[in-house]
């Protein structure tokens, strides 16, 4: 949507999970609401500018459950005020590792974030943990908190990230846990990359190889479209790629966005700016700049010689590793922070490129045999 902002909104930088593979630099930072209405004023006079119409604020953290939920209540009748007074919409997303979840936050989620939340658990469970414990405490008190929330009604949904452990295990059994064992009905499967401080769990993520990844996402997509789509279980990507293929509208993740600095940005609870979460909480020297520290958001953002470098990477792509690709145009040469956090450098084609393609075909012949069969359904009737 052309006319439609995204905010990372870091609440806190505080944490009380321990995962070994986290990017993120962890403080004890935390928003308080005069800072937030300075940045929410900000941010809406930004919008006001650029004549765009809606915003979503994702809410993330460190843990964004650590603030409590009266302390949300009081953001989202904050946020409402400032956006009527600029004819402005505002939705809201929650991501949480849902460890703090209690019936205390039934309300806030119900109003404020559509009664969704997103959370996070990788099969095998390897590297989520609590501090000094392991992962399976983790998945334990995970699983409780998950089902006392879809008890009182909250839709929950999933991100999992393969690791060493998953591709031995392979598509079948990971689907097979999450669709059948858990019920969860829509999972997403997000790349791993090591960003951040180098650690020994993020040296064993299967970030090079490659073919390994392609052969399970390959082999996840077919036991979906088997068994699980049409069915009510909806797995990320697949489901939108297979919906692009299908002429239907689609989300794609924003690691194929046509240029995230135009489309998003992050910010964390001292007020800096970054492209994303990833870039704001591991990566200062591609902080933006401070938003409390500036008069006019969109003279920040215009200024920056970070943003500029985002800003130069598309064309730097079409013009170099991407520019016979099939894919350019829904691809876009990936994801800027996957790219860095392998290359150094934002200046090359993201580092799955091979398993992106690779599943693009598999789609897009997948949505080809359904359009196909569906023809042949409404000729026999």
């Amino acid at each position: 949507m052309k006319s439609h902002f995204s905010l990372i909104l870091l609440s806190t930088l505080q944490c009380n999970a321990d995962c070994e593979y986290c990017f993120e630099i962890k403080s004890d930072d935390r928003l308080t609401l005069d800072r937030l209405g300075e940045i929410i004023r900000k941010v809406l006079d930004y919008m006001v500018e650029k004549s765009l119409a809606s915003l979503t604020i994702y809410w993330q953290g460190g843990e964004a459950m650590l603030l409590p939920p009266t302390w949300y209540e009081q953001a989202h009748t904050l946020i409402q005020r400032e956006a009527e007074l600029r004819g402005k919409q505002v939705f809201h997303s929650l991501q949480s590792n849902m460890l703090a979840y209690n019936a205390r936050w039934n309300r806030v989620i119900a109003d404020m974030f559509g009664n969704s939340v997103g959370t996070s658990l990788d099969y095998p469970n390897r590297h989520r943990k609590l501090l000094g414990q392991a992962p399976d405490n983790y998945n334990a008190i995970w699983g409780q908190r998950v089902q006392e929330a879809r008890a009182a009604g909250i839709e929950v949904q999933v991100i999992a990230v393969p690791n060493q452990a998953t591709l031995e295990v392979g598509a079948e059994r990971f689907y097979a846990y999450f669709a059948d064992e858990l019920g969860v009905s829509d999972f997403q499967v997000n790349t791993p990359f090591p960003g951040g401080e180098a650690t020994a769990a993020k040296r064993e993520l299967p970030v090079a190889e490659v073919e390994k990844l392609t052969r399970f996402y390959l082999d996840l997509a077919e036991v979906w479209l088997e068994r699980g789509h049409g069915r009510g279980v909806s797995i990320g990507p697949f489901d939108a790629l297979l919906r692009h293929f299908s002429y239907e509208p689609a989300t794609l993740p924003c690691i194929w966005g046509e240029n995230c600095a135009n489309a998003l940005v992050s910010i964390d609870p001292r007020g800096q700016v970054a492209q994303c979460d990833c870039w704001v909480t591991s990566y200062p020297d591609y902080h933006y700049g401070n938003i409390f520290e500036c008069d006019n958001f969109g003279e920040l953002l215009k200024t920056s010689a970070a943003r500029q470098q985002f800003n130069q990477r598309p064309i730097h792509l079409v013009q170099h590793d991407c520019l016979e690709c099939d894919y350019l145009a829904l691809c876009h040469g990936g994801c800027p922070v996957r790219t860095y956090t392998v290359h150094g450098s934002l200046f090359e084609k993201d580092p799955y490129c091979e398993l992106y393609k690779a599943l693009f075909e598999r789609m897009q012949r997948a949505a080809r045999d359904l359009a196909q069969a569906a023809v042949a359904t409404r000729r026999a009737a």
